[in-house]
């Protein structure tokens, strides 16, 4: 039996790798990118997100989702 890779071990994910490691509707990876937040490389029809780059927009969210009081 083939154990699931871990999305964070390769380079780039799939626009549904992203969009479960991000907790977030597939749509919204396809707008973060279409609105320049997140960066892609297209193959064909389809993208590709660097691993890097989903960590990185994580972090500066949780930074930003900080309540003010």
């Amino acid at each position: 039996m083939v154990e699931p890779q871990d999305p964070w071990d390769t380079d780039y994910l799939r626009v549904a790798e992203a969009a479960a490691a991000m907790d977030v509707p597939r749509m919204t990876v396809y707008d973060l990118v279409q609105e320049g937040k997140l960066p892609a490389v297209s193959f064909g029809k389809s993208y590709r997100i660097p691993a890097r780059a989903v960590r990185e927009y994580l972090s500066a969210d949780r930074h930003a989702a900080v309540p003010l009081t």
